[in-house]
């Protein structure tokens, strides 16, 4: 088992591309991490057609090497309940995503803004990904000429005001890439806020270089959203990564997923959101599970999500109380009174912000 202190103490430890270079993708290099329990090691395996899976050392550090509940080591080591899903493993994009795509990874899903898909590749691959069917497949990897198409794109809609880049992960790019991009998207008039969504700050802090930061600050407003799910993420070095993206001039805010078995109590979420504020991060959303292949063991019903709402205000201050939404097809919907329609059955109907209704397949348990 690899001691974990003599790792942290290297100092290649804290370079970014050396977390990249040495990730885990293999049984036996994870053994070295956790003691892999039968059926982490059969998933591994069975899961590998269906889902690619890597971690960082970092990330590995993070985990508790006996105990495979341990809420970091269940986001990201495969387990066997991926394969016992009441959804086929290749339903994996319950947002329509493609069919609102007018060029590639450019998604336009709403009036005045666009997600755009710079990056295919993430640091790691968390198990409940809304993403899984793109995440580290060359298909959707995108080349200057691609990424210039949606450029031009964005360019000739002039009611697009507001640019979001995600992934995959933005920020596995190199500077150069991302100054490329930004400089572009800035030089467009009607274009008037980039947002960055990456969560190398909770899978790879040392990824939030001083050149980066200095790139966010020379191209504002930027705005970047990471996402947190659980407090044992907020780790001294997450802290200082947080700190150098808002000294940059950067608002910050977090988007969790509500995850069983992860952090799907007020308690738990309670101290995660308190621990953001404290990093002056803004928690955001809260984001009901998707329903996608191979992620039903993460997902809990609406109402517990609506119950644990509940429980936190009051017991925080109310800017460390996120939205809770559901995302669909037809935007994301917040599950308060005016979103939430009523259940029916084996689903819950809910209500867009343009009046379209949508059921979600929510069983109770």
């Amino acid at each position: 088992m690899i001691n974990r202190e003599e790792m942290r103490s290297k100092p290649e430890w804290s370079d970014w591309k050396w977390q990249l270079r040495n990730r885990i993708t293999t049984p036996e290099a994870l053994a070295e991490w956790i003691n892999l329990t039968d059926d982490e090691r059969q998933a591994i395996q069975e899961t590998q057609a269906h889902f690619r899976w890597q971690i960082t050392p970092y990330y590995a550090s993070l985990m508790d090497p006996d105990d495979p509940n341990c809420p970091i080591r269940k986001q990201v080591v495969p387990k066997m309940d991926e394969m016992s899903d009441d959804l086929p493993l290749d339903a994996l994009d319950p947002l329509e995503e493609l069919a609102h795509s007018p060029v590639k990874n450019v998604v336009h899903n709403y009036g005045d803004r666009v997600a755009f898909i710079v990056a295919a590749e993430c640091a790691v691959y968390c198990r409940y990904c809304l993403r899984k069917r793109m995440v580290g497949d060359s298909e959707y990897a995108m080349n200057k000429a691609e990424l210039q198409e949606g450029i031009d794109y964005i360019a000739r809609t002039p009611q697009i005001r507001d640019v979001l880049l995600t992934g995959g992960d933005p920020l596995i790019l190199s500077d150069s890439n991302i100054e490329w991009i930004i400089s572009r998207l800035r030089a467009i008039p009607h274009v008037e806020i980039i947002r960055i969504g990456s969560r190398l700050p909770v899978l790879n802090p040392f990824r939030i270089t001083d050149s980066l930061c200095e790139i966010i600050s020379k191209y504002h407003p930027i705005w970047v959203n990471t996402h947190y799910n659980h407090i044992k993420e907020l780790t001294p070095e997450a802290a200082l990564a947080c700190d150098k993206i808002t000294r940059s001039g950067a608002p910050l805010g977090n988007q969790t997923v509500l995850l069983k078995g992860v952090n799907n109590s007020s308690e738990i979420l309670r101290d995660l959101f308190n621990g953001l504020v404290k990093m002056r991060v803004r928690p955001y959303y809260l984001y009901q599970a998707q329903l996608i292949g191979g992620t039903k063991h993460f997902r809990t019903t609406i109402e517990e999500g609506k119950k644990i709402m509940n429980e936190l205000r009051g017991s925080t201050s109310g800017f460390a109380i996120p939205t809770y939404v559901l995302d669909t097809p037809y935007g994301k919907v917040p599950l308060t009174p005016d979103g939430y329609v009523q259940r029916d059955g084996e689903f819950v109907e809910v209500k867009s912000y343009s009046g379209k209704h949508w059921k979600e397949h929510n069983p109770i348990d």
